[in-house]
């Protein structure tokens, strides 16, 4: 399984990076880490790596995201793949991810 990685406390900006399997059994690591990048101004999110992710994965990101806005933050995007894309679009969540554009081969 791969992990959620993150900067440390103390800094301005904060990268999260998205494990490639990104489903229930991945949560508890990766909502530490978004629990912790609320106390910073500014979070970066890479999902490019993610080849599986579930329901219950874009929903913790969708709940991420508000929090995060309404504390007045406005996480970014570094990459979302193919497969987040999918199954956001599926969900209807791609509006509330605010998933970046995809961009030409």
């Amino acid at each position: 399984m791969g992990k959620a990685t993150t900067q440390r406390k103390g800094d301005t900006v904060r990268a999260i990076s998205l494990p490639a399997d990104f489903r229930i059994a991945a949560l508890d690591e990766v909502k530490a880490s978004l629990v912790e990048a609320l106390d910073v101004p500014a979070v970066q999110i890479d999902g490019a790596a993610v080849e599986r992710v579930d329901t219950a994965a874009l929903q913790l990101l969708v709940a991420y995201r508000r929090e995060a806005v309404a504390r007045g933050q406005a996480p970014a995007w570094q990459g979302a793949s193919a497969a987040m894309r999918e199954a956001a679009a599926v969900l209807g969540l791609v509006q509330a991810l605010e998933l970046p554009a995809t961009t030409p081969a």
